[in-house]
């Protein structure tokens, strides 16, 4: 079927179910219903009333409206409750200025759902008058209101969303994401105000309605205040995601920089990435802890940014130079802590050459004092610095790495981390002994996925 054939059976459908409740209403009207005429009057007009509160946000309509409407589905009856959201349907078309298909679809939508929820509401619960009023808990005429209003709710909402979806090929499961879900909150709210008025219609009459129009703008502007905070929430969000991004669009390009600057330490990083998430992992530290430790390891040298050439490529280094190269661990620290949520990474590279025995700097650490973080990045630079072919020093094997790690452990690296890699290498056999040639730089990098982690705190 054609999508103009299928938006005509639509229309036709509608025009239908229009005429069906008007049909329907002809014949189920009674006299009671538009009595007392005070309270007809007052439900009216707080329907009109209501769409004159109304107040737009995520692209929707809020109003105090369909709190009138269940009123006079509970307290009068279907066919009032038709006549009352007719007149409040009428009004919004006219003052919205809407399309002749969008005055169907509201004519349709304000028929159907206070005929289906007024005739619930009768034959749950009666006719309802002051006078007459027989039901023999409050509690439970309340929770016949709360369960109407949310019947009006859904129906509603799913023939305005049929109508989106069949006319302008909006999907349903998008509109109750975006939608409904939204503002579901506000509309329980809203159904025990409703319940709670109704109830105390019953006991202390029309008065009870005059008070209840203060209590309704009351409301509205509540909700409208908690919708608005909401919006302000998401944008904030929005805009973390954004400013991270920017941060860490930055952040990239210095340390791809560094990589063109110098091959060796681009792979280095990434080496030590690679083998500080999975010491991460071996130890038990959580998703989160593994990520924070694999961007410190890239990160870890991107201080060395700021080194002269003729020190970063240098092959015999004087004691200048290692005076120099020593600050490349504070200069990445205050580089990386200027980015948001990235405190705990900054932490990591600040301290990563301290030694446990206090012998290493910049603050002469000891023991547990070094963050942990730091501690796996000192252990996976070692390994990797001893086993790497292009270093500043002759490679050794990884079995005579592993036999020099323990050698200095409890001194330089931390005793306990030294056996759980060495286990962690031994365990994975061959493949993983070797000094990591084929950690890849740009794979390791992966900085989009670590964009929205940071940005949604999972990270730092």
């Amino acid at each position: 079927m054609s999508s103009k054939l299928t938006t005509r059976v639509f229309y036709a459908c509608e025009v239908a179910l229009l005429v069906t409740v008007l049909a329907l209403c002809a014949f189920l009207s009674e006299a009671q219903e538009w009595h007392p005429l005070l309270l007809v009057g007052m439900l009216l007009l707080l329907s009109l009333g209501g769409q004159r509160l109304v107040f737009q946000i995520r692209g929707q309509h809020l109003s105090a409206g369909l709190v009138a409407q269940v009123l006079a589905m509970c307290l009068l009856g279907p066919v009032s409750a038709v006549a009352v959201s007719i007149a409040a349907s009428l009004f919004i078309s006219v003052g919205r200025g809407l399309p002749p298909s969008a005055w169907l679809n509201n004519l349709a939508t304000f028929a159907f759902f206070p005929l289906a929820g007024g005739l619930l509401a009768q034959a749950l619960a009666g006719h309802v008058h002051v006078q007459s009023h027989q039901l023999g808990s409050g509690t439970t005429f309340a929770l016949i209101v709360f369960g109407v209003y949310f019947l009006a709710l859904i129906l509603d909402f799913g023939t305005i969303a049929l109508d989106n979806w069949i006319v302008g090929g909006r999907s349903l499961r998008a509109q109750i994401t975006d939608v409904l879900a939204p503002i579901l909150p506000g509309h329980v709210a809203a159904g025990v105000l409703t319940a709670i008025l109704a109830v105390a219609y019953t006991s202390l009459g029309t008065s009870a309605l005059v008070a209840s129009v203060l209590v309704i703008v009351i409301f509205q502007h509540l909700m409208v205040a908690l919708l608005r905070s909401e919006e302000r929430a998401d944008q904030l969000e929005a805009r973390s995601i954004h400013l991270a991004s920017l941060q860490l669009g930055v952040l990239t390009t210095l340390v791809e920089t560094l990589a063109l600057r110098d091959r060796v330490t681009a792979r280095h990083a990434a080496a030590v990435a690679r083998h500080a998430r999975e010491l991460a992992s071996e130890i038990g530290l959580d998703e989160a802890d593994q990520d924070m430790v694999h961007t410190a390891g890239l990160l870890h040298d991107i201080g060395k940014f700021a080194l002269p050439d003729h020190i970063l490529h240098a092959k015999v280094l004087s004691d200048e130079d290692w005076g120099v190269i020593r600050r490349h661990p504070q200069d990445g620290a205050a580089l990386v802590g200027r980015l948001d949520g990235y405190g705990p990474v900054a932490d990591a590279i600040l301290y990563h050459h301290e030694h446990v025995d206090g012998s290493g700097y910049p603050a002469g650490l000891i023991g547990s004092e070094i963050p942990i973080a730091s501690r796996i990045l000192a252990i996976c630079s070692t390994y990797d610095t001893m086993t790497a072919r292009e270093t500043y020093r002759s490679p050794v094997t990884p079995q005579d790495a592993m036999t020099e790690m323990r050698r200095v452990s409890g001194r330089e690296l931390d005793g306990e981390l030294v056996e759980s890699f060495i286990a962690m290498l031994e365990r994975k056999g061959p493949a993983a002994l070797l000094h990591a040639d084929d950690a890849t730089f740009e794979e390791e990098l992966a900085f989009g996925r670590r964009t929205r982690s940071i940005a949604q705190g999972r990270v730092g």
